[in-house]
């Protein structure tokens, strides 16, 4: 693992997993799409975007290959704003649910389908649930056989991705060399790393943590790296049926995403992990 020490942008990132509100990780199981009417991706999309271009704002959008052939506008939709397409596999199964020769099946049948919709071929990967971590190195060689340029799956928390993984990015040496790996955001506490940069966190922890945490990691010249599902951003819509602290990892504090995303896209600067990789990469 070589760590890059500091980024040449001073910019954040803000990511975006294209997926839908029924789209949950149930390991080993498959899962069912109910009826188009009840689909809720497109409405939350065109919201976010529509934020990005009131800030003037770009973003990376890791999206489904299921969710891209199920509304055929969605990635033309991205790209004609000026974001990036990256790939979040294509069922949203667990990395660790899937052969080496299904996870390789996924990443081509959702480039082919992206190619396809946008001309543009993603450079960029993150897995379902951060099921990517030290244990799954042939998906790392394979990302890296398949031309991607870099992951964004190893969380540096102690109930996903990689525990012990750096909190700036850096890049993959053994089966994934050459990779960079770019982690997202969390905090470090006395209590360990809290997962501030999205999901749960982002809508729970205070949102004066939030910002401390962007402008350290900003001081010290590295981007902070966030990441939104459109379902948050979504407090009236469809709901699972989950155990309770499934539940509120899901669904709480809900109301808090939209305000909380406005403003850090108002006080900050975001580019995309695109730009950066293409920075860093001149760089080396």
């Amino acid at each position: 693992m070589t760590d890059i020490g500091v980024s040449l942008l001073t910019h954040n990132v803000l990511t975006v997993d294209v997926e839908d509100w029924y789209h949950v990780c149930k390991p080993g199981e498959a899962i069912p799409v109910p009826p188009r009417e009840s689909w809720r991706v497109r409405h939350n999309l065109e919201r976010i975007l529509a934020m990005l271009d009131e800030h003037c704002q770009k973003a990376t959008f890791f999206m489904l290959g299921s969710v891209a052939e199920n509304d055929t506008a969605l990635a033309p939709m991205i790209c004609s704003a000026g974001h990036e397409i990256a790939s979040h596999g294509y069922s949203h199964r667990l990395v660790t649910d899937l052969t080496p020769q299904q996870f390789r099946d996924e990443l081509q049948l959702t480039e082919r389908t992206l190619m396809e919709q946008t001309g543009q071929r993603p450079i960029g990967y993150r897995a379902p649930r951060w099921s990517l971590s030290e244990k799954t190195g042939w998906a790392f060689a394979i990302l890296r056989e398949q031309g991607y340029r870099y992951d964004s799956s190893l969380t540096p928390l102690p109930f996903a991705g990689n525990s012990r993984g750096s909190r700036t990015a850096y890049r993959l040496a053994g089966e994934g060399a050459g990779l960079w790996e770019i982690p997202p955001m969390v905090t470090r506490t006395w209590l360990g790393n809290l997962p501030t940069g999205g999901g749960w966190g982002f809508r729970f922890f205070p949102f004066r943590m939030i910002c401390a945490t962007i402008e350290e990691l900003n001081r010290r010249h590295n981007p902070a790296v966030l990441y939104l599902h459109p379902r948050e951003l979504d407090p009236a819509g469809p709901r699972l049926d989950l155990p309770s602290l499934k539940r509120f990892v899901s669904y709480g504090t809900r109301t808090d995403a939209a305000p909380r995303l406005s403003e850090l896209l108002r006080r900050y600067q975001f580019t995309t992990l695109k730009e950066l990789v293409d920075e860093w990469q001149h760089a080396s």
